[in-house]
């Protein structure tokens, strides 16, 4: 595990080094917006349910989060890390939307709007305490990027399923966090996500 401010000190380079990526849907480069200085982006977001909310302000500060990535039309690894989260998520039972908050963070923005992500809740039964979120393309992949779901090679990055396997656990008042792969056993996320209560 690695504490927020060395995680984040790392990923703080990443946009330095790559201030323009290849957009994995449309191939189009797309140029990530200008930091605002912050750990974490403040970037706008959408949920689930239209609500306009700033990922570091209304979703992390102060919270444990467990952050994971997604897109609708995904058929390989999102449908199995879903229902893989469901049981973490009712294990969790009361836990989620008060102590932990969970969050699915859609890597094809541009497509997934907020009816598509209640959809792909409703076709998994999600309950409330779990958060999906788009927003614009560029902010959205700044966070992919703050959050350390990327890979260093360019070709593997442009691959959407090379970011589905991995959950980020963060607790921003304790500066702890670590990732664990989405399709550990439940039991092995739930202690995981224990240790940060």
């Amino acid at each position: 595990m690695k504490s927020r401010r060395a995680f984040l000190a790392a990923a703080a380079a990443t946009p330095l080094l790559y201030p323009v990526i290849k957009h994995a849907q449309t191939r189009e480069p797309v140029p990530l917006p200008v930091d605002d200085g912050r750990r974490l982006p403040n970037v706008l977001l959408e949920t689930h349910d239209g609500r306009q909310v700033r990922f570091y302000d209304d979703l992390v500060k102060d919270r444990l989060v467990v952050v994971n990535m997604m897109y609708a039309n995904c058929s390989n690894l999102c449908p199995p890390n879903t229902a893989n989260l469901l049981q973490v998520q009712e294990a969790l039972r009361e836990h989620v939307g008060k102590d932990v908050f969970m969050y699915s963070l859609t890597l094809q923005p541009a497509i997934d709007k907020p009816l598509d992500l209640r959809r792909y809740m409703d076709k998994f039964d999600i309950k409330p305490g779990w958060t999906f979120l788009t927003g614009d393309p560029a902010h959205v992949e700044l966070l992919r990027r703050r959050l350390g779901f990327y890979t260093l090679d360019a070709a593997a990055d442009a691959d959407l399923k090379q970011h589905t396997g991995m959950l980020r656990i963060g607790h921003d008042a304790r500066d702890r966090w670590s990732m664990i792969p989405a399709l550990a056993s439940p039991r092995q996320i739930v202690n995981s996500i224990s240790n940060y209560m």
